[in-house]
């Protein structure tokens, strides 16, 4: 028995139709992947991508609640919301490792488990400490998956960088902004705890943890690719790339803004005078935004040699957003709101940069460990930072100030890593 199976595996491409869809990683045919096989990661990719930021802007549009709960000062409050880019750096680093040990897949169900575990006990743990340490049960989570997720993109859809890229970011943007908007709603319908409110979430992240179990078993590369190919990107040494430390620092400004976004903006609306349910929703449209921009992004990115003016546009609106929060934050909260919205989508843009700046699947899990995490270790001290600033000038003009300023070297970062050349050729 065991021979005959062997012979249908070596001669998949001459059988009919089986009996029983094979296992994942028997899906090596000629003709590639089944298309069943290929259906199931598309919704794995949805569903993982959708629980990669509600744990942190359900946090946002709920952390008055939170600091008065757990008796947070600012600066300790400017710690929490430092925590997501300093577990996505620390965490992020082992994906590459497990990812070649597991397998990509088993590793990404192994992060939505931990997802749900994290959020679902967080609130209940008791006291500031037990927070703390069940949201990076959480982020750990998030940040071995948002490493993976380019590489699963490269490794399944290899001529569809692009558009798969643009699907997961746009779920990713639709988690995001639905979080920030269903949170304050969804406390007050389910009692007014912010526990319950923030608990909720974990259902979600549960229903994400099924589509990734038959593909837990998958361990091969990526399909059409020898193992050759596999093994050419671990030998580059990826720090003497130009553009894999430009992809880094414009991954790391982007991560600032975003996370100084999403742990701020609520508080910075409802210190101007605006109700905490349409701050949150503020905070919603500006997530909303990446939903279709999303998709679109890196479709363009995509067809374009050098991604450099896509990268200067998405600037300039981050400038003016912060211009206009900064000298009317009530008054053109939604004009800000929409702005910052279209500047945030500087993050599906690095990921499809990733995507295209190496040849291989191998070497989009180098670069995309490399410039994720070095870029999220860029980014922990701008959310940290801000609550500090806000805490002893006792307004938002020096944080805003801070966060346009660096508009600035964000842009030149990424027009660097914009250039059409792949780190293989500079390495």
């Amino acid at each position: 028995m065991p021979d005959d199976e062997t012979q249908t595996l070596n001669h998949a491409t001459e059988a009919r139709a089986p009996a029983v869809p094979p296992a994942p990683q028997t899906l090596k045919a000629a003709d590639g992947p089944a298309p069943w096989l290929l259906r199931l990661v598309t919704v794995g990719l949805v569903l993982a991508a959708l629980n990669l930021r509600p744990a942190i802007t359900s946090l946002g549009a709920l952390l008055e609640e939170v600091r008065d709960g757990l008796h947070m000062s600012g600066s300790v409050a400017g710690v929490l919301t430092s925590v997501p880019p300093f577990c996505f750096a620390v965490f992020g680093v082992m994906a590459p490792r497990l990812a070649r040990r597991f397998g990509a897949g088993a590793v990404v169900c192994a992060g939505m488990v931990a997802i749900a575990a994290g959020l679902a006990i967080r609130p209940f743990i008791g006291g500031t400490a037990g927070f703390l340490a069940a949201s990076a049960l959480a982020l750990m989570g998030i940040a071995v998956s948002n490493i993976l997720m380019p590489v699963i993109v490269k490794r399944w859809f290899p001529d569809r960088v692009g558009s798969m890229t643009g699907l997961y970011s746009m779920a990713l943007a639709l988690g995001t902004a639905l979080a920030a908007a269903v949170t304050v709603p969804m406390t007050d319908a389910l009692g007014g705890r912010w526990q319950t409110g923030l608990a909720i979430w974990a259902v979600l992240a549960a229903a994400a943890v099924l589509p990734w179990i038959p593909l837990v078993r998958d361990r091969h590369g990526a399909p059409g690719q020898t193992s050759r190919q596999q093994q050419a990107a671990p030998a580059l040494k990826i720090t003497r790339s130009r553009t894999a430390w430009g992809l880094a620092c414009f991954f790391g400004l982007q991560a600032t803004a975003a996370y100084i976004t999403m742990g701020w903006m609520p508080q910075i609306f409802r210190d101007a005078g605006v109700s905490a349910g349409t701050a949150g929703v503020l905070l919603a449209v500006t997530m909303a935004m990446g939903v279709p921009l999303a998709f679109v992004i890196p479709r363009v990115a995509g067809r374009m040699r050098h991604q450099g003016p896509i990268v200067v546009v998405l600037g300039f609106c981050g400038l003016i957003g912060y211009t206009g929060l900064y000298l009317a934050p009530a008054a053109g909260a939604w004009a800000w709101a929409l702005l910052l919205g279209i500047a945030n989508c500087a993050f599906p843009l690095a990921l499809t940069m990733i995507g295209m700046r190496s040849r291989t699947g191998a070497g989009v899990v180098r670069l995309s460990a490399f410039a994720q995490s070095t870029g999220y270790l860029i980014s922990i001290p701008g959310p940290l930072l801000v609550g500090v600033l806000y805490q002893h000038s006792g307004g938002w003009g020096l944080p805003i100030a801070l966060m346009a300023g660096l508009m600035i070297p964000q842009m030149v970062a990424g027009v660097l890593a914009g250039r059409d050349r792949t780190i293989e050729d500079e390495c």
